[in-house]
């Protein structure tokens, strides 16, 4: 996920609305970089689970919930396991009785038949050999089982690279040959799993085994696909497109596919020395480029050459994993962001519900209402379901209600007197449109989950140290901190079905450390301590899981003078306490969680262990912050199964 710096100043500097202002994208290899509205926040009491004690009524005499209607998912479930300290470890900390073994690394081969490199660790593999291994730095990540919990696959995203462990000498002697090895270790692994008697494995070879890329032949659908805006010289039709990148979070269709998201793919880019309004709003500018420098072995990621490229990325990507024939396809219907999360539920007539946030600062929450039913027969019968229906971008109002706004061509300000020509426009420039619409600008918006049982929705805000500078948006009711370093969880309940157009919302928590310095980092959590959380999932038994993603640059110091590496929490849904899990190796964020049908095994992601304060490593000296998983050589993000020794459900 991005990261939220304060030592470079952010980009974003106008109030809502404006075309013009710049987005952060934050991402962490490029860019970096008052008293404190906090308020006693509470839930009303529809929203039972997980809900802070001893925290004053938010605003009174609101519409709600009965709470009968919202009680937690598991009446009586209580978490089990003792907490995992915090400490400044360099291995994955889980409970006593709990075991985290070592499934897939950066570098292993995904097991595609009679062509399964190993890696070699002095990071000597080629681009063709990178092509048919897991990619770096593990994300988002769902199980699709084969035979219920002892079979499956698991889709994993790749989000970015880091060039000084990719390569023996890191940067030196750039060519092409190590951009087009980048552009491999970039986009999603697809690799079959089995349990047997001695644990987990990877199962090698495997029909079903699949590595797409940056260079992937991906399928453009939905009302943007064919627009103007999407055509280049390479591809007339705006239909077909290359690649995915900065995979961040992803989604799980209830039809059986995989949804990725496209993060902070601006950063690929060279722009021009002189952007147009489009291209600054997305942060499309000169010198961009320069950190992977694509551009120097594949012209499309030029801007200057390629103006449209960067439209065909930001976009949801949908993967059929059982399938490894199939064409990945960008669902333009659902919106172009920095898209993190991609939380997929059903109303109760069967259509499609997707919320996603755009982790960036002063962005925005999204919900796709899909026109049609989910047809029973799985991806096959639900190959356009995702292209028809409506986007809607969230508006929080003070009063603790919420308003979704519509995304429409001709709806409101969003017509061509305003610069929209059609919908295709619309969801190409959907910032500019929530920008005319309104919306609530947020504090960097990462993972969406909604609760399979209470269908409430929550909405991890990562942080925003930028809110409250000089000419940005101050502090609101959605976003109470000003200087936010620390973050929050938003959730929401609709008006009746998930289709609704309005909402009661509150926040579960505001994350700090009641011992911090700032008043502004100081937080109501109930239990375990933490700071920018990111990670989200709700299991079926009601336990919110959180994973924390704070910059490394900011770990052990400060507001996080306490919190020395990222870890893994899960929340009560009968006490509302946040309880430690895991505890992820030094400079690494934990990320990507899935369990197996029977809650029985635990798959989670760690992304780039040891990863320094100015995020690429040393070649000379690779392993000096981390040499997490194998002890020695590399750090490597890999994929871990954790299970109990007694074999229980995780958690209880």
């Amino acid at each position: 996920m991005a990261k939220d710096f304060d030592h470079m100043e952010d980009s974003n500097r106008s109030a809502n609305p404006t075309f013009d202002e710049v987005s952060d994208p934050a991402r962490r290899q490029w860019l970096r970089g008052g008293a404190a509205a906090l308020g006693a926040l509470a839930a009303p009491g529809w929203l039972a689970g997980c809900v802070p004690v001893a925290l004053a009524p938010r605003h009174a005499g609101g519409p709600g919930v009965p709470p009968s209607q919202g009680a937690a998912g598991a009446a009586g479930f209580r978490l089990g396991f003792s907490p995992v300290a915090m400490a400044a470890v360099d291995t994955v900390a889980v409970p006593a009785g709990y075991r985290a073994e070592v499934l897939l690394r950066w570098g292993d081969p995904v097991g595609i038949a009679g062509r399964m490199p190993a890696f070699r660790p002095d990071a000597a593999n080629t681009a063709e050999d990178q092509a048919l291994q897991a990619g770096m730095h593990h994300d988002g990540m769902a199980y699709f089982p084969l035979n219920g919990a002892r079979r499956g696959l698991l889709a994993i995203n790749h989000e970015y690279t880091d060039e000084g462990l990719l390569h023996p000498d890191g940067r030196a002697g750039w060519s092409p040959e190590k951009a087009r090895k980048s552009m491999a270790a970039h986009g999603v692994s697809v690799i079959e799993v089995a349990r047997g008697d001695d644990g987990w494995r990877v199962v090698r070879p495997s029909r079903y085994a699949r590595r797409l890329t940056a260079t992937t032949p991906m399928r453009l659908s939905g009302p943007a696909a064919g627009h103007p805006m999407m055509r280049t010289a390479a591809d007339s039709t705006g239909r077909r497109v290359l690649g995915t990148f900065n995979n961040c979070a992803n989604g799980q269709t209830p039809w059986g596919t995989y949804l990725t998201c496209e993060e902070n793919w601006a950063g690929y880019f060279e722009g021009p020395a002189e952007p147009d309004a489009h291209q600054r709003r997305w942060g499309i500018a000169a010198g961009l480029g320069g950190w992977y420098r694509w551009h120097e072995a594949d012209e499309r990621f030029d801007a200057r050459l390629h103006p449209n490229e960067p439209n065909r990325f930001g976009w949801v990507v949908e993967i059929d994993p059982a399938d490894p024939a199939s064409t990945p396809v960008k669902r333009t219907a659902l919106g172009r962001a920095a898209h993190e999360g991609a939380a997929t539920a059903l109303t109760a007539d069967g259509r499609a519900v997707v919320y996603m946030g755009e982790d960036a600062r002063f962005e925005y929450i999204y919900k796709f209402v899909s026109r049609q039913r989910m047809r029973p027969g799985g991806a096959a019968a639900n190959r356009e379901l995702l292209d028809h229906g409506t986007l809607y971008v969230a508006r929080f109002g003070a009063d603790g209600r919420g308003q979704w706004l519509p995304l429409v061509h001709g709806q409101g300000p969003l017509t061509a007197a305003h610069g929209f020509a059609d919908q295709g426009q619309v969801l190409i420039q959907s910032r500019q449109a929530s920008d005319l619409l309104g919306a609530t600008k947020m504090d960097r918006p990462e993972w969406t989950a909604v609760d399979p049982v209470t269908r409430t929705v929550y909405c991890t805000l990562t942080n925003n140290s930028a809110r409250g500078r000089p000419g940005q948006p101050g502090p609101d009711a959605a976003n109470p901190r000003e200087a936010n370093t620390m973050g929050q969880i938003i959730r929401w309940r609709e008006d009746g079905d998930l289709d609704a157009t309005t909402f009661t919302w509150d926040h579960l928590v505001l994350a700090g450390d009641p011992l911090a310095e700032r008043p502004a980092a100081r937080g109501n959590v109930h239990g375990d301590v933490f700071g920018s959380p990111d990670g989200l999932w709700v299991d079926p038994r009601g336990v919110l899981w959180v994973q924390t993603d704070a910059s490394s640059s900011v770990m052990g110091q400060g507001d996080y003078a306490r919190l020395p590496n990222n870890q893994m929490l899960a929340c009560d849904p009968a006490t509302g306490e946040f309880r430690r899990f895991l505890v992820g190796p030094r400079g690494c964020e934990v990320t990507g969680i899935a369990m197996a049908p029977d809650l029985r095994s635990l798959f989670v992601n760690i992304q780039h262990p040891g990863e320094p304060p100015n995020d690429e490593s040393d070649p000379a000296d690779p392993a000096r912050h981390s040499s997490w998983p194998d002890g020695q050589g590399r750090p490597r993000s890999a994929t871990v199964v954790i299970t109990r020794e007694d074999g229980g459900p995780i958690g209880s």
